[in-house]
């Protein structure tokens, strides 16, 4: 099997012009949106036979791919069933994924915006997404459904499992935390839906399939990612951090990178398994950094 190679899907807006005479120096995180840097991976978080792209944020077009719901009714009412459950989910998770926007330096001073998504833990403030949308963020905002804005920290990140937690201060009443499910149930051809904010628009919802299990592949940091779970659900930047939900609105993985020979969703996305995230999350929440 030739490895493919992956991106991320953490979208980036272009920093201000740099003085040196030089480019920066491309890096599979915190990249510019213009600056596309692949890194191989072994086996393929989008495990394939062709040598493909992961993107990291940096696709420029996004196409959804919608999973075929067979029914011996009539396609009106096949139709209605289908709208009716992604309606009901997303109205149950939307208010729980929130965005994540980091400001990155681009090495020579001059910063950058790098967005990607999250969700809400708790109603402590906890919110968990990708290690790689806030590597080497100098300052993290967070943006919640209804259009607030607020400030996060960093709590702990683990770059391996490619897993943070940062933390907002705000009112418990106004976090609404999403329910965790659980990834081992997941079989291949379930319907799931991705939420995110994919190129900066928050809030957005995909619909699409199981295609496959146990995909793997490495992080930005070249470590092993194993266990992933393969959809066919669109996944473009600024996916990152987002959530893959079951059709009972619970979340069973993180969306983090997706496969793609022309560096666009071309319905290969992958997520963590949620049962993997639950074996680090308390040591994340209680400050690790590894």
């Amino acid at each position: 099997m030739v490895a493919p190679e992956f991106f991320d899907d953490r979208s980036q807006s272009p920093a201000p012009a740099a003085p040196p005479a030089s480019p920066p120096p491309k890096r599979f995180r915190g990249r510019l949106l213009a600056a596309v840097a692949a890194l191989a991976v072994i086996g393929g978080t989008g495990s394939g036979a062709l040598a493909a792209t992961l993107i990291e944020h940096g696709t420029q077009s996004a196409s959804s791919t919608s999973s075929t719901i067979s029914s011996t009714t009539s396609t009106t009412s096949t139709s209605t069933l289908s709208s009716t459950t992604a309606e009901t989910v997303y109205k149950e998770v939307s208010p729980g994924v929130v965005t994540i926007t980091a400001i990155v330096s681009n090495g020579f001073g001059a910063a950058g915006q790098a967005s990607g998504s999250g969700i809400v833990l708790d109603t402590r403030g906890d919110i968990l997404t990708n290690a790689h949308v806030i590597s080497g963020a100098r300052q993290i905002e967070v943006t919640f459904s209804d259009g607030r804005t607020v400030g996060a920290t960093l709590v702990g990140s683990n770059s391996e499992a490619d897993l943070a937690v940062i933390r907002v201060s705000v009112a418990a009443s106004t976090l609404h935390p999403v329910t965790l499910g659980n990834s081992s149930s997941v079989q291949v051809g379930d319907t799931v839906y991705a939420i995110g904010s994919p190129f900066g628009l928050s809030g957005s919802l995909t619909e699409g399939i199981v295609s496959n299990l146990n995909q793997s592949g490495s992080a930005s940091n070249g470590s092993n990612l194993t266990g992933l779970i393969q959809t066919d659900a669109a996944i473009n930047p600024g996916n990152s951090g987002g959530a893959l939900v079951n059709t009972a609105g619970q979340v069973i993985g993180i969306t983090n990178a997706i496969e793609s020979p022309v560096d666009a969703n071309v319905g290969v996305g992958f997520a963590i398994p949620i049962n993997q995230v639950k074996q680090v999350l308390s040591s994340l929440e209680g400050g690790s950094n590894v």
